[in-house]
């Protein structure tokens, strides 16, 4: 492709869509309780430490969460809480840090592919998007590392294309093999990327691919991904025999999910709390507040973007484009396509925003080429009509972006992000039991993050399954609920996870002679009674 030199303000696009992608993040940090799912990577970190563990030699090495997600974040965060805390924004700056990253790494990938015009508009689309922000912010996928790391050796590899530079291919391929070990569901875009430059890139990948370079890729992704080969080397590839189920049942359902995540409403009662659930909503307080409420009055409360409409006008404006372009748009349908028929039939996955959101930024891409393309096709009028459809675009994703914030301050966190959580953080900091039994989910995780491992935590969810087993359980069980130095955290009944889990365990103790008794309610901030912490004494 024929480079033209930028205009002088196309070289501030990235530097603005950054600013204004961490801006808008800046105001959320502070927002939301600390989720259990948000916090699960700093299990190897504290105790009670909890991860896969690998034995080589005389060393255990905790390479593994889960069958499918890697403790690289553990890794990298590991210097963070050592030089600041393991605070709200301590956990979460570093993960919007990586998204403004990779949105300037975007901006000049589609540079490389597809020219500066494209390159605007798709990175201006990506910093507005408003699931791309919260999903980052917020990191419960977690899904921050996966961008980066896809964005990042995709670059390098087009780099290595464009300039034969070895150094390249391996970079490329070591940071993609790094993104599976991170998690290895990113096989679900890789493959799709695979299969897209197999069509519609053949010519160009044969004429560059040597037996050297293919041992070049292969041993820098397996590098990259060498925790997660000993893990599954030393498992008998649980990876895969976890994972690798399939069911169609879940389609229409995860279609569906698929559509609200490009509208950016897929998190609307679920990371938010609606009006109806909150029977004392707080006023904004400070100017940013105000101006959000103001502003969301203003346009109407809208709760979805114009992405999805953007997009398939793109699909509409495709046989514009021509050359590098048409095929840069080709390569982006087919691994979204590759990649969504994977999630859509993977059972027990691929169906929440977390993993719907993998694809970005590749409907950015195809909507940005796409209207580039077209708008060459209307000569001098090609640049203020693609800036202002530009506009509107981008105009409606912070829209949706600002009634996140306007609820998320009005009503706050829903059952997961409840801010409850740093008040039961705190109450049980100045407490000092034998043990804290956890009796449902979404407790442990968090609380042993934000303690940084201080608190004798333990799983107490499973107390009176245990107890039924046999009786040697089910004396351990009564010995835990007749101690008095030990203390119990459970959700109250409108905000319990597993339902019942609290009062099964109250009915056991009375068959054995105890009763529940209450030593602290934690409220979040907007009356709600979240948590209840208790103990067990004689009747």
């Amino acid at each position: 492709m024929k480079r033209i030199a930028p205009a002088p303000i196309t070289r501030c696009v990235p530097a603005i869509c950054c600013l204004i992608f961490l801006a808008s993040g800046w105001i959320f940090l502070p927002q939301l309780g600390l989720q259990n799912d948000e916090a699960l990577f700093a299990a190897p970190l504290f105790p009670p430490k909890a991860a896969e563990v690998v034995k080589i030699g005389h060393s255990r090495l905790p390479l593994m969460l889960m069958s499918y997600l890697g403790t690289l974040k553990s890794l990298l965060y590991r210097p963070v809480f050592a030089l600041a805390g393991t605070g709200a924004l301590a956990i979460r700056v570093p993960v919007l840090l990586a998204g403004a990253a990779g949105i300037w790494l975007f901006f000049l990938f589609l540079v490389r592919s597809a020219g500066y015009r494209a390159a605007c508009v798709g990175c201006a689309l990506l910093a507005a998007d408003t699931l791309y922000l919260l999903t980052i912010c917020f990191d419960w996928g977690p899904v921050a590392l996966q961008h980066l790391l896809l964005v990042s050796g995709i670059l390098l590899l087009l780099g290595f294309y464009q300039t034969c530079q070895v150094r390249r291919l391996f970079s490329g391929c070591f940071l993609l093999g790094l993104g599976m070990w991170d998690k290895a569901l990113m096989t679900w875009v890789l493959a799709g990327m695979f299969v897209a430059v197999l069509l519609v890139f053949k010519k160009e990948f044969l004429a560059v691919i040597s037996l050297r370079r293919v041992a070049i890729s292969a041993l820098a992704f397996l590098l990259g991904a060498l925790p997660l080969v000993v893990y599954n080397v030393d498992r008998g590839f649980a990876t895969f025999r976890s994972n690798a189920s399939y069911d169609t049942r879940e389609l229409p359902g995860k279609a569906r999910l698929l559509v609200a995540t490009a509208e950016g409403r897929a998190l609307f009662g679920w990371l938010v709390d609606e009006d109806w659930q909150t029977a004392a909503p707080h006023r904004p307080h400070g100017f940013v507040q105000d101006a959000s409420a103001q502003l969301s009055a203003l346009a109407g409360r809208p709760r979805h973007s114009l992405l999805l409409y953007a997009f398939l006008a793109a699909l509409l404006l495709t046989p514009l484009a021509r050359g590098a372009s048409l095929r840069a748009i080709l390569f982006a349908l087919v691994t979204i396509a590759v990649a969504w028929i994977q999630m859509a039939v993977t059972a027990n996955a691929g169906g929440s925003v977390h993993h719907a959101i993998l694809l970005w930024p590749l409907p950015e891409m195809v909507i940005a080429v796409a209207f580039a393309s077209a708008s060459r096709r209307i000569g001098r009028a090609g640049p203020p009509v693609l800036a202002a459809v530009t506009a509107v675009l981008v105009i409606s994703s912070l829209l949706v972006t600002n009634e996140y914030f306007f609820l998320m301050v009005r009503n706050g966190g829903a059952q997961n992000w409840t801010d409850a959580i740093f008040r039961l953080s705190d109450y049980m900091r100045g407490t000092s039991p034998r043990e804290v039994y956890c009796v449902d989910w979404g407790i442990m995780d968090s609380l042993r993050l934000l303690n940084r491992g201080k608190l004798p935590l333990r799983v107490g969810s499973d107390l009176v399954s245990r107890a039924s087993t046999n009786p040697a359980e089910g004396e351990a069980v009564a010995k835990t609920i007749a101690a008095p130095d030990d203390l119990f955290i459970g959700h109250t009944k409108d905000f319990e996870f597993f339902q019942g889990n609290t009062e099964k365990l109250e009915k056991y103790a009375a068959g054995i002679g105890f009763q529940r008794a209450v030593v602290a309610t934690i409220p979040d901030s907007y009356g709600r009674t979240v948590y209840e912490v208790f103990r067990f004494v004689r009747k």
